[in-house]
Formats: C-alpha cells, structure tokens, sequence
C-alpha cells in the first residue's frame, strides 16, 4: 500500500484553529476535573452517610453516570436539560463543562468512596476517643491518609477525562478534534490532521502524566524533601561548634 505525501503546511495554515483547540480541551478538562473532584467528595460521603435520604439519590447518581455513555450525557445536556431549564442554549463550552463535571464526579466518588473505606477503622475511633467529632476526625484524621491512597487513581481520571473531552466535538465545540475535522474537510485529506490531533494529544497526556507522577512521589510516605546545599553556611556547624 503506498502511502500519500505528507504535507504539513496545510496544519501550519490552521495553527490557530489548533492552538485554540489545545486551549478549549485544557480549559474543559481543568474545569471537569476540578469540579469532578469537589462532586466527588461530596458524592463519595454521601455514598459513606447512613441516613438513607442522604445514601440513595447519592447510589442512584453514581449508577446514572457510571452506567451511560458520556456521548449520551453531553447531547442530554446540551440539547435538553440546559435548553428546558434556561430556555436556550448556553453554548458548547459551558454544556461540555458541565457533562464533563458530572460524570468525572461520579467516577471520583467511587474513588474517594474507596480511599475513605481502606483507613482502618481504629483511625476514627482514636480520633474520637481525643474528643474529635466525627467530621472533625474525617477531616484531619481520614482523609489524609486516604488522600495518599487516592493520588494515583485520581490522577488516572484525569489522563481519562482529557481524552474523553474529545466527544465534546459532537456538540461542535471548538477543541482539538474539532480542528482536526476542520482541517480534514477543508483538504479532503486525514492523513495529517488526525495525525497532528493525536500527537498534541499525546503531548498533553505526557505533561499531565509527568505532573501526576510529580504528585504521587510528593504525597507517597517514603518522599523526604530534597536539601539544596548552601555554598556558605553561618551556623554553629560551620563554626566548628
């Protein structure tokens, strides 16, 4: 199978439309995953709470967002729920941003659900029997540690979530898929420009990936802080005691 000449000038010729669709992606899945995170929390507690008023729209909204598609809650969204609710649409970054902070809550609850549960229970009696209530044990006693225990799971559901913010271009949201389609339609050639998509892709789920790894070392319990050495010292080492 012979394969066709690259031409890349024709990506240099649409630089921008690809620079703001790195920009429109970073910008959806920083707002998803922020918001995700915040959802989770609330979420993955409330998965934890006994009350039953609290426990079930909690189950109910995790089974709802984990059991469809994404591509079905981006189109619910953008073409039902934000047109019923205001009357029109708000646009294709504020519908992708809110599908995308849903469901990345749901996920993360499961998470922080999980991460919560694997403390052993002795940790919130002992902060109990100093006299914590028991949201001021969670807080500074639980949820510490568990946090250490969440890092890399949460760090996967961001590399996830920027990957799946590319289904956001079926609501014609102006991110990277979106230019790669532009640019493909324009030359009638695939070539390059999903070439192109998928390396800037990379490119991001690289970055992102050295700042998770950089996350984990510094909340894993072996990380020691790095000393840089002084040139000059004036304490009472250096003066020989």
């Amino acid at each position: 199978m012979d394969f066709p000449d690259i031409r890349f000038d024709m990506i240099w010729n649409y630089k921008e439309l690809f620079i703001r669709g790195i920009w429109v992606t970073l910008g959806l899945t920083l707002i998803g995953y922020v918001s995700g995170v915040i959802l989770g929390l609330l979420l993955g507690m409330g998965k934890l709470s006994k009350k039953k008023w609290i426990y079930y729209p909690c189950k109910y909204y995790v089974d709802f967002f984990r059991g469809t598609p994404l591509l079905v809650q981006i189109l619910l969204i953008h073409l039902a729920l934000i047109p019923t609710v205001f009357g029109e649409s708000l646009g294709y970054f504020v519908s992708g941003a809110l599908a995308l902070s849903l469901n990345c809550g749901a996920y993360n609850a499961e998470i922080i659900r999980a991460g919560i549960q694997s403390i052993e229970k002795g940790q919130m009696e002992a902060g109990r029997s100093l006299g914590m209530p028991r949201g001021v044990a969670m807080r500074y006693v639980i949820l510490p540690q568990a946090f250490r225990r969440m890092v890399p799971p949460l760090g996967n559901e961001l590399i996830a979530l920027l990957k799946d913010s590319s289904l956001v271009t079926v609501i014609a949201a102006n991110d990277l898929l979106y230019a790669g389609k532009v640019v493909a339609g324009a030359y009638a050639r695939f070539w390059e420009p999903y070439i192109t998509v998928a390396i800037l892709y990379l490119l991001l789920t690289y970055i992102f990936t050295k700042v998770i790894t950089y996350v984990e070392k510094r909340f894993s319990n072996s990380y020691v802080p790095s000393q840089r050495r002084r040139i000059f010292s004036f304490g009472r080492s250096a003066a020989g005691g």
